[in-house]
């Protein structure tokens, strides 16, 4: 009987200390959360406005189409909604982006939304390897707050988000992204620090590519031009104007004046 009593208070023993083990881990975790949130260009606050417009935007793709949830990708930097991914419906990209600018707090969207048939999982599996190692590089460069930057990418093209100290850094970050083998194209978002007015993107192609660049600044709010977005695909009777997305997979729908250098 006393070793079996022993036994048990051994057991629970362990089972408490494997339960304080987790819980000390996620509060650890979520402290680190908040230390990288804090750190970001923006502070912390930003980055829980960013996030709650990311979760609300992602609760409404989840409750109109599960294909829109699945197959897009969402990044939120300061308010900017950068959305990628691949769809087979012209209809599924317009309702994708009139979503988008739903949550109280979105700035700009940016649509990347190409239209054609769904990656394959040897495709998937190269996006993955390519942003895994752009990751990783931008960490080890010292010149770079990599920590501010969000990579996107999709079909070999390589998106970029956040917020630059400089032109030197972007310029950097680009050319690091370009090296990558698969790279086919790098398209930036990124801002340089200190500047509020949205941009359109700056685009690159990769080292198997000859090198083109472009940049743009986008139109400010009440001098885009672009037709009505139905409110509902299924409901044609009854229109509502929605605010335009930029991006590059649709520039006909901004207009655009090329930035200083």
């Amino acid at each position: 009987m006393l070793v079996n009593h022993k036994s048990k208070l051994l057991l629970s023993l362990c089972a408490s200390s494997l339960l304080l083990t987790g819980c000390m881990g996620a509060a650890v975790g979520a402290g680190a959360a908040l230390g990288v949130s804090a750190a970001k260009e923006g502070g912390l606050q930003t980055s829980i406005k960013d996030e709650a417009i990311r979760i609300k935007i992602s609760d409404l793709w989840f409750k109109r189409s599960t294909d829109i949830f699945g197959k897009l990708n969402l990044t939120v930097n300061q308010g900017r909604v950068l959305v990628t991914g691949v769809v087979q419906n012209p209809e599924d990209r317009v309702e994708a982006i009139r979503l988008a600018w739903q949550p109280k707090g979105v700035k700009q969207v940016i649509n990347e939304i190409r239209i054609g048939n769904s990656s394959s999982f040897g495709s998937y599996a190269q996006d993955t390897w390519i942003a895994g190692q752009l990751r990783t590089r931008l960490t080890f460069e010292k010149y770079v707050q990599s920590i501010n930057y969000s990579i996107e990418v999709v079909q070999g093209t390589v998106y970029l988000m956040g917020v630059a100290q400089d032109q030197q850094e972007l310029d950097r970050t680009i050319g690091i992204a370009r090296r990558i083998k698969g790279v086919k194209e790098v398209i930036s978002y990124v801002k340089l620090a200190g500047y509020d007015a949205d941009i359109g993107p700056t685009q690159t192609s990769g080292t198997n590519n000859k090198t083109s660049s472009s940049t743009y600044s986008g139109a400010p709010v009440g001098t885009v031009t672009s037709e009505p977005v139905p409110l509902s695909t299924d409901d044609m009777t009854t229109q509502t104007y929605v605010p335009p997305a930029s991006g590059s997979a649709n520039p006909s729908s901004v207009q655009s004046e090329v930035l200083p250098p």
